[in-house]
């Protein structure tokens, strides 16, 4: 298992190497790399799939979601410079994997996952491996979770033809969003989207990414009309 990390760890670096251009870094933080170290992912990932597990490749967790390859979790916690009393919001928990990465970096961690079964099974599984600081909800991630903002960073797990007016309404100044945009099976692109103290907004282009698409009736109407 060790041996299985360790390689983890190395693929997770020589990504950062290749794509320092764009990340513009040559590193991550340590703190994101200790957690990506601690945390098993293979508890994350279906038993049929686990010998996947650290392989840098999505694994899929069934229902058509995927876990994100470790080096693209590891990218968007590094571009949400989490801090040690932040509360983070998180749309789409899939298995809870980056919900659990999180949580070893942040005082608390809210997340949304709209496939109800989905929902609770990571609820199930975070409470078993002792994840306390998460709190998992079933609902649609376009509205976030108006009830425990303002958060101190968002970060969302698919992808969004369009960033949900939610989910800014509910970044606190001075914090990011970081979130793929991009419609399904084309082009996407991993943002951070920066709110200032004066509640400006400023948005830059990570990486091209491909992520499953964000869904709920409030995308439905806008995947429709981006469709050719």
């Amino acid at each position: 298992m060790k041996e299985n990390i360790q390689q983890m760890l190395d693929d997770i670096e020589a990504e950062v190497r290749l794509t320092r251009h764009y990340i513009g870094k040559n590193a991550l933080d340590e703190r994101v790399i200790g957690a990506m170290r601690e945390v098993p992912r293979h508890l994350f990932v279906p038993e049929e799939s686990r010998h996947y597990a650290y392989a840098n490749g999505p694994v899929p967790i069934g229902l058509g979601q995927t876990i994100s390859q470790p080096y693209i979790v590891a990218l968007m916690t590094d571009l949400l410079a989490p801090k040690p009393d932040d509360t983070i919001l998180e749309i789409g928990t899939g298995s809870g994997y980056q919900a659990a990465i999180l949580s070893r970096l942040v005082k608390q961690v809210y997340t949304v996952e709209i496939v109800e079964t989905l929902a609770d099974k990571a609820r199930e599984r975070l409470v078993d491996y002792d994840y306390h600081n998460i709190e998992v909800r079933n609902g649609d991630g376009y509205l976030g979770w108006p009830e425990h903002a303002p958060y101190d960073g968002i970060v969302v797990t698919a992808a969004a033809p369009h960033i949900p007016q939610p989910l800014i309404d509910q970044l606190r100044n001075g914090s990011r969003l970081v979130i793929p945009v991009g419609l399904p099976f084309c082009y996407q692109e991993l943002l951070v989207i920066e709110k200032d103290s004066q509640g400006n907004l400023d948005s830059r282009p990570v990486l091209g990414v491909s992520f499953v698409p964000f869904t709920g009736k409030h995308m439905e109407s806008a995947h429709h009309q981006s469709s050719p």
